[in-house]
């Protein structure tokens, strides 16, 4: 992070600006609705400032002065002298002040963000002081997107916490509880204005709040997608926001894993070839502790986790101790990384079909069906194929595909890691010897990888 979020109180606390433009004006009704206590240090004040806060603020008509900047608990410099603002800087930074000098964010000890204002609900969107323009349209995007109601929600989920706890003593319980609110009807009456009706409804949930307390958990196994935040559903990122385990593979990447609940306990379960942190068998009844437990889980897997994911062995134990489960699906590897690589998995002029193949069974061995990989006219997706990629090209050309054959490896896709390597069946080994290269991989061998040079789009 570039700055560390903070919210500060205000509220009856003094605060001085020195300006009184209309850059100061905006910051001066921004401190108001905080509550602060304002003093202003300007030689003259603005029409619109004099009209708006002229009785509200303590205004001294002068020149900025060194023995100004004691006793406040945040100062802003709005003025149109750099040397001014320059020195109200330096100054309060000596003391520890927090200071914010208008649109000079290396002057600045703290930035002021974009805020979108659904008080209590306050959201704030920071550049870092670098595209103001940026956080402004963000800004107006989720203006958009919340609704006013949910102030209305959050004021009246605050003046009921209380009530909760006594009636609910069990954290979890509680937030458990809370998240039925935001996400039922109780939210849904707030959203469409019957305030009064949501309220008497929430007080009916609160008193029979523990008639039927939850004591079992819920498995969510997610498909993570091939590496790409951007690429994972609504779905999954709501139930990863409720999970209070989640277990997650070495293909899911630190951004998608920080998009989980700050105070969710985490579990690495990667494999690599020959080097497994949780065997398969244990990761299975791990998910089913948990959950009896009453632990909501969250079983994060790249790519989607019904395609060579091992979902199914997972589910299947979950099933048979009759714990709760989903699944939601992911961007599988194949399509993800072929469509930012830039490779269509079909296309009228070459392929009529596609199949999905592990280069890496569950022995060990590169033994597939040759015959079926080396139909004409379809392309091979080929999963997990690094290691065998000698012997899966040797295979195809013997069982009578040919050499020229376009073929490509694509590393990390999807990534700012991404990485495409393209040559043919016989020339591929020597390609890739010649490289570093990182897993995880997709092999794309098919005619269609000769479109690549003139459909890549993505450049990472």
């Amino acid at each position: 992070m570039q700055n560390y979020p903070i919210f500060i109180d205000l509220k009856g606390h003094p605060c001085l600006i020195v300006g009184a433009g209309p850059v100061a004006l905006r910051k001066t009704r921004l401190m108001h609705s905080a509550g602060a206590k304002i003093t202003v240090v300007a030689p003259d004040m603005c029409k619109d400032m004099r009209e708006e806060f002229g009785g509200q603020v303590v205004y001294h008509a002068r020149e900025f002065h060194e023995s100004d900047i004691t006793g406040y608990r945040l100062i802003t410099a709005a003025t149109n002298a750099p040397e001014v603002n320059k020195r109200v800087s330096e100054l309060a930074q000596a003391c520890n002040v927090p200071v914010n000098v208008v649109d000079e964010p290396e002057l600045c000890s703290f930035i002021t963000p974009s805020i979108v204002d659904r008080s209590p609900v306050l959201i704030a969107i920071s550049t870092g002081g670098g595209a103001p323009v940026l956080a402004r349209l963000l800004r107006a995007k989720l203006e958009a997107l919340i609704p006013a109601s949910y102030g209305k929600l959050a004021g009246t989920m605050s003046r009921y916490r209380d009530a909760l706890k006594t009636a609910m003593p069990d954290e979890r319980n509680r937030r458990i509880f809370w998240e039925r609110v935001v996400q039922g009807p109780i939210a849904e009456l707030f959203f469409s204005g019957r305030n009064n009706e949501a309220e008497k409804a929430l007080e009916s949930e609160i008193k029979r709040a523990n008639d039927a307390p939850e004591n079992t958990g819920e498995v969510w196994l997610i498909g993570a997608g091939p590496g790409e935040p951007d690429l994972l559903t609504f779905r999954a990122l709501r139930l990863m926001q409720q999970a209070d385990v989640v277990l997650y593979d070495r293909l899911v990447s630190r951004e998608i894993l920080n998009l989980t609940r700050r105070d969710a306990d985490r579990i690495y379960v990667g494999k690599k070839r020959a080097n497994h942190a949780l065997p398969q068998g244990e990761i299975n009844q791990t998910l089913v502790d948990l959950a009896k437990q009453g632990k909501n889980v969250v079983r994060l897997k790249g790519g989607d986790p019904f395609i060579f994911g091992r979902g199914g062995e997972e589910i299947e134990l979950l099933a048979q101790n009759r714990v709760p489960f989903q699944v939601v699906p992911g961007v599988t590897a194949a399509s993800g990384c072929a469509t930012y690589a830039g490779i269509p998995l079909t296309h009228r002029d070459h392929a009529q079909s596609c199949l999905f193949v592990t280069g890496h069974l569950k022995d060990g061995t590169v033994d597939l069906n040759w015959e079926l990989l080396s139909t004409p006219q379809q392309t091979v997706a080929i999963y997990m194929g690094l290691v065998g990629l000698p012997i899966i090209c040797e295979q195809l050309m013997a069982h009578g595909v040919s050499a020229e054959m376009p073929i490509a490896l694509i590393q990390q896709g999807t990534t700012k890691d991404q990485r495409v390597y393209i040559g043919t069946l016989s020339t591929m080994p020597d390609v890739i010897d010649q490289q570093k290269v990182k897993a995880p991989t997709l092999i794309i061998i098919g005619s269609v990888v000769s479109l690549q040079s003139q459909l890549s789009w993505f450049e990472p």
